[in-house]
């Protein structure tokens, strides 16, 4: 049966490829984008023009976004800085917008966590054990779902909590080392400061990971913490050489230059066995 799902964050670098994703099979989903503009949305979406945070406690906020059957919340300021005071301070209207979609009737909500939430770890991260945020973005990240998970207890629904990991794609979309690079190259600039390059990421492309919520959120059955992600880990100068060779680049790493970031781990990687279960089951 065709559901409805309601996308917040719809013209952000995620949001606007699941969109699309959603779109695409239009047979399973009528999509409904929610935002502040319509940047980057598909056209074959409806699009609301609506503040989300501003009005997250209105009376009829479910009725008014289409009366969704799913919420996949991705909606999320100041994303690519970690320790920005926004964090905390919105982090209150993000609970009351998703506590006012279930009073108002919602039954399915997934929404994006992130992987910093593991903190410092030091090879696969498990969902299992103690969380360990060292910033304001993963500290919230991990308070909302904590408080969810606490609103949530004695109600019927299904409420899925993503952890995407390193996402890459789409470089002219988002604000990553990749997107950086080709602007130092139009800057015609010939060699940028870095790390060793020796982390080690668990990378995933932006449009796996709109497949990858896409079947989380067509089944019920899985919920809780999902890894989106690939499940092994590579080398970040490797994916950096690799950016540069395809993409014809004469910009070159300065290795060393820079330390790498106090809570960033040296090799952090998924567990995916939630993730296979999933996609097992959708084929």
């Amino acid at each position: 049966m065709r559901k409805t799902v309601l996308v917040t964050g719809s013209t952000g670098y995620i949001g606007s490829r699941l969109v699309g994703a959603l779109c695409d099979r239009e047979r399973d989903w009528s999509v409904i984008a929610v935002g502040k503009s319509n940047t980057n949305i598909d056209q074959r979406a409806r699009f609301i023009q609506y503040d989300i945070l501003a009005h997250c406690k209105d009376a009829n906020l479910y009725s008014f976004l289409g009366s969704p059957d799913i919420c996949v919340h991705l909606a999320w300021q100041d994303g690519f800085n970690h320790n920005a005071e926004s964090h905390i301070d919105n982090l209150p209207l993000h609970f009351h917008f998703l506590k006012s979609l279930v009073d108002q009737g919602i039954t399915h909500i997934a929404a994006a966590g992130s992987f910093r939430e593991y903190g410092s770890v030091d090879g696969r991260a498990d969902a299992h054990v103690l969380k360990a945020p060292s910033n304001f973005y993963s500290l919230a990240k991990t308070a909302l779902m904590d408080a969810m998970n606490i609103y949530l207890k004695d109600k019927d629904v299904c409420f899925q909590w993503l952890r995407p990991f390193t996402v890459y794609g789409d470089e002219h979309l988002n604000n990553s080392i990749l997107s950086k690079i080709l602007s130092w190259e139009k800057e015609e600039k010939e060699t940028f400061p870095f790390t060793d390059g020796n982390e080690e990421y668990d990378y995933i492309h932006v449009q796996e990971l709109a497949y990858q919520i896409i079947a989380v959120i067509s089944q019920r059955e899985v919920t809780g913490i999902i890894d989106c992600c690939s499940g092994y880990p590579s080398k970040l100068k490797d994916k950096v050489e690799e950016f540069i060779k395809q993409n014809d680049l004469r910009i070159r790493p300065e290795y060393g230059a820079y330390k790498t970031r106090e809570y960033d781990s040296r090799i952090i990687y998924g567990d995916n066995a939630k993730i296979k279960q999933i996609l097992a089951g959708s084929k």
